[in-house]
């Protein structure tokens, strides 16, 4: 008796040919809708699924292969005497391969004239159904549902090794396919109903490519693209020149977006693992970069550089004087281009809409035993800011203060920045007591610190009051907030030193 196919599938790439090999191996074929024309216009011999099930599609295509003699064909036991006799006596005739890809739903998501009409009459039921119990009965059925595979299982039956592993592989990949396919409308569901944390949260990515290697050598790793961004969320982002991308150069990179996204000014930013080691804002653009790199001339070799203004031609030639992984901005001009690409490595990264496009509504990091949601930090101050002290900063003294507050959220907790004439000029981060962060900070400005102000991510107590009055910083800003307040105001009003409280924290951890 010759083994039976069902065939029904939306992409059509390769089907015919795939078709009629397995009809050369002796194979019946089933089919359905356009699947079904498509094969009997190329000449097979195939079989309408009415046929089998005597029931006339209905409902527009809704519904066809839910059915007793589809899903019992499929599902049934080959080995398990009660199974048999049960198809047997019902007349279900067995389907030992299914082949089947799914409506596109994430091709008509992604068209910015979609309907929320179109959406619905592109989610699939029929096709879950029969790649699920297909999968499921993994034992007895192959099923296929990536064109990749078909000449492999072409291959394999020619050589009789169509076996139970191969076919355990074709399942998994199919659940893998299937848990995707609901996770994209489940996101689209729970973004129409603005629902950020549902009760069963469900995440969908698509792998683009492996990496080299992950944060280290030994570690493997790849990269996967979201799939259902909103328009505005998107980032217009392409690689102009250089280099594949690593895994740190990605992680980067994202982080030195998300700094400069925080000013409407020209910025520059200098990364380096995930830290700015320099940022700074401007009226123009050449004096912001001047001034990101001075903070730290040395820890920007081998960073990353992000703009949100054009690269100019006198950017390019500084930044062409030593060696840095990726420069990223919105443009470049045809004279960077012209300069930066006579370095083979360095990648230039144009993000046409970087300060456009809206960063998610929440962010993820893993935990033990899963990951922890959180609201995506996008607020500054929350309450207005509150100046604690006798004497009060000056106008550009607080211009610096709620710079050097900004530049704080992008740096790792315990985190310090030292600013002046809206650039940092010493940073202090990533240290387990505060004070410490302050001295590294102080350190780094050396003798800079003349009408410096400092930042602090968090509250702070006496002992950072005292460096501050040691080095000759007149004014800070901080969130408040610790029991020991009083005694902290009462020794910045000693010293002479203006500090205004935010009430809001900003630890990046």
């Amino acid at each position: 008796m010759s083994k039976r196919v069902l065939i029904s599938v939306f992409e059509k790439e390769n089907i015919v040919e795939f078709a009629s090999e397995l009809v050369k191996l002796g194979w019946e074929i089933i089919s359905t809708g356009g699947t079904y024309k498509i094969l009997k216009e190329s000449g097979l011999n195939v079989i309408e699924v009415d046929e089998v099930t005597n029931f006339k599609e209905i409902l527009n295509g809704r519904v066809k292969t839910l059915h007793p003699f589809i899903h019992g064909g499929i599902l049934y036991k080959r080995n398990e005497q009660s199974h048999v006799e049960t198809v047997d006596n019902l007349g279900i005739s067995s389907i030992d391969m299914v082949v089947n890809n799914l409506y596109p739903f994430e091709k008509v998501l992604n068209n910015e004239n979609k309907t929320h009409e179109d959406l619905i009459e592109n989610i699939d039921i029929g096709g879950p159904s029969m790649i699920r119990a297909a999968a499921k009965n993994y034992n007895d059925v192959s099923i296929v549902v990536d064109p990749k595979d078909y000449s492999e299982i072409i291959e394999r039956l020619k050589e009789n090794k169509l076996d139970k592993d191969f076919r355990l592989y074709l399942s998994c990949k199919a659940f893998n396919y299937t848990a995707y396919y609901d996770a994209l409308i489940s996101s689209y569901f729970n973004d129409l109903l603005n629902i950020d944390f549902p009760e069963k949260l469900t995440m969908t990515y698509k792998k683009v490519n492996d990496l080299r290697y992950g944060e280290n050598p030994h570690q493997n790793a790849s990269f996967y693209e979201k799939v259902y961004v909103k328009d505005d969320e998107k980032a217009d982002f392409k690689q102009l020149h250089g280099k594949e991308l690593s895994y740190n150069n990605l992680t980067d990179m994202y982080s030195a977006i998300k700094i400069v996204k925080e000013f409407d000014e020209p910025c520059v930013v200098a990364v380096k693992h995930n830290n700015p080691c320099g940022l700074a804002i401007s009226d123009n653009i050449d004096d912001a970069y001047d001034k990101a790199y001075a903070c730290d001339s040395v820890s920007i070799f081998g960073g990353i550089i992000a703009l949100n203004r054009e690269v100019t031609k006198y950017i390019a030639e500084k930044i062409n004087s030593f060696f840095v992984e990726i420069v990223i901005a919105n443009k470049f001009s045809k004279e960077a281009i012209e300069i930066l690409t006579q370095k083979k490595n360095i990648r230039l990264i144009e993000v046409g809409n970087i300060s456009d496009f809206k960063l998610p509504k929440t962010t993820i990091k893993e935990v033990l035993n899963g990951i922890v949601v959180q609201d995506y930090d996008n607020i500054l101050f929350k309450e207005d800011l509150k100046v604690v002290t006798k004497r009060k900063p000056t106008e550009e003294e607080l211009k610096n203060l709620i710079f050097g507050f900004k530049a704080c959220k992008t740096v790792c907790s315990n985190g310090i920045v030292i600013v002046k004439n809206n650039a940092t000029i010493g940073i202090g981060q990533g240290e387990v007591r505060r004070s410490w962060a302050v001295e590294e900070g102080l350190e780094r400005a050396k003798e800079n610190l003349k009408d410096a102000v400092l930042a602090s991510d968090a509250f702070f107590f006496e002992d950072t009051v005292e460096l501050l009055k040691e080095n000759g910083i007149k004014a800070v800003i901080q969130p408040g907030g610790s029991i020991k307040d009083e005694n902290v105001i009462k020794l910045c009003d000693e010293y002479g030193i203006a500090m205004v409280f935010t009430s809001t924290r900003h630890f990046r951890h």
